[in-house]
């Protein structure tokens, strides 16, 4: 008596059945990320897209009351009945000057702490410093401001007598009002650039880390010296990321509010030395005059807010397209 043979279609099923039950709960989550990734984008389009109709439909408001110009008044009296006005020049000179040097000062040192803790300190210095250097990234901004005002404003006053003194000739480091404290813009941009230095510091050096190990050791074995090494693999490599770390320390020093307050003598003259006390930036004059103004001058201040809004937008527009249209900050061309 012969046995039939085993039927094989019959023991493959549940194999197939629960290869396919695989390959259809994966697609299944392939949509549901996509459905979610897609309306994530969507939804911050939207809200992005609100807010900027909400500071357009107020700042309309306020710019039809205006009795000057709002881009070159330097005077803010919104709630003035007889005569509403003001503008945002000295807003934005103030903004873009104290965030100016704010990265003139902090790039420069956080690439260089960055460079320190991935390619020279020892693995038992490096690790410690990185923890010390994050951890000043969560300092409240009250914080950073009090000690501004209490500390950096009066020890600040021998570096500007300095500069008056040697770099005066420049007009821009010349004290015109002698006697006063150094709460200016040359103060706010030291005080912001304490404030961005871990943000851009924490980027590059997460960025750094990523270099290819092949990099560095084909330009080492070529006779590379160290800084050689880096200047020729690390940085080319790094660079789009050290663009949008000092992109977003920029947004940081664009938009900080409390310690300029605590430290910047608010004022409306607009004046090109800046060791002078005096000037303002839009978010210390938002913060300062909000809860003290009528109908008119909250919608200036949202003016002055979607005049901050639009700035943002063009300075990481400008990042995006610059890195774009380079090849060579491609880390796959370094």
């Amino acid at each position: 008596m012969t046995s039939s043979p085993p039927d094989s279609s019959r023991d493959q099923t549940p194999a197939s059945r629960r290869g396919s039950s695989l390959q259809g709960n994966s697609r299944l989550g392939d949509s549901l990320f996509f459905g979610a990734s897609a309306g994530s984008g969507i939804l911050l389009l939207i809200i992005m897209g609100a807010i900027a109709g909400f500071l357009l439909y107020r700042s309309g408001i306020a710019i039809s009351k205006d009795q000057t110009n709002f881009l070159t008044t330097f005077e803010w009296d919104p709630d003035n009945i007889l005569k509403p006005s003001f503008g945002i020049a000295v807003l934005a000179f103030g903004t873009i000057v104290s965030a100016g040097i704010a990265m003139l000062i902090a790039v420069p040192v956080a690439i260089g702490i960055a460079l320190f803790i991935s390619h020279y300190a020892p693995r038992r210095i490096a690790q410690p410093f990185a923890y010390l250097v994050d951890l000043l990234a969560a300092v409240p901004s009250i914080v950073y401001g009090l000690w501004g005002a209490l500390f950096l404003v009066p020890h600040l006053a021998g570096l500007n007598s300095w500069l008056d003194q040697y770099l005066g000739w420049t007009y821009v480091f010349r004290i015109s009002h002698h006697g006063s404290p150094a709460r200016s813009l040359f103060t706010v941009g030291i005080l912001l650039a304490i404030m961005i230095l871990p943000i851009i510091t924490a980027v590059s050096r997460e960025v750094f880390r990523q270099v290819p190990r092949m990099h560095e050791e084909a330009a080492l074995a070529l006779g590379a010296t160290r800084w050689e090494m880096i200047r020729t693999a690390v940085i080319p490599f790094g660079r789009p990321g050290i663009i949008s770390a000092s992109m977003l320390g920029l947004g940081r020093a664009l938009g900080e509010t409390i310690a300029v307050a605590t430290v910047l003598s608010a004022s409306n003259v607009l004046s090109l030395h800046v060791l002078d006390a005096g000037g303002g930036t839009f978010a210390q004059n938002i913060a300062l005059k909000f809860g003290e103004t009528g109908t008119v001058g909250r919608d200036a201040l949202m003016a002055s807010g979607l005049v901050l809004f639009v700035i943002t937008l063009l300075v990481n527009g400008a990042a995006r397209i610059i890195i774009a249209r380079r090849k060579e900050y491609s880390g796959a061309n370094a």
